[in-house]
């Protein structure tokens, strides 16, 4: 587990997981919200207040570059919210991460609901994709990664 100091627990020379979320992170993951200043302050806050919540940050030289939010049940880890620095998109930082995640937690399985902005992505970090129920009137798609 994390230390209270905030500077989290490497389980890899660039997977961190937090306690507390720096600036840095917060926008990280603020890319994968629904753009509403409120909506996202709360779903931060989540991430130090519900103990099923866990953060993680990807680094290259030090610096953040991707970050994912979790919520773990038993085997299964949700992505609750997924997000890579801008100018830093498509070198597989994002990847990387949620598959270091399926070691590091031994989960059996990943899944995420996603739109169709990510469904290419997950698709090709391969994750099995599904038809979800729309939501907003907008398509969505349930993705799953196996532990193999």
């Amino acid at each position: 587990m994390a230390g209270r100091d905030g500077r989290g627990c490497t389980f890899g020379p660039m997977l961190t997981e937090l306690e507390v979320l720096p600036p840095e992170v917060e926008r990280l993951l603020a890319r994968a919200m629904f753009p509403d200043p409120e909506r996202i302050r709360r779903c931060l806050d989540a991430y130090g207040a519900v103990p099923s919540r866990r953060a993680f940050v990807w680094k290259v030289d030090e610096r953040p570059v991707s970050a994912a939010g979790v919520q773990q049940r038993g085997e299964e880890v949700e992505v609750l919210h997924l997000g890579t620095a801008l100018g830093q998109e498509g070198r597989g930082y994002a990847r990387a991460l949620l598959h270091a995640l399926l070691t590091e937690l031994k989960a059996a399985r990943l899944v995420a609901e996603t739109d169709d902005g990510a469904v290419d992505f997950y698709r090709r970090a391969g994750f099995e994709v599904r038809e979800a129920p729309p939501r907003g009137g907008r398509p969505r798609y349930r993705v799953t990664l196996t532990w193999s």
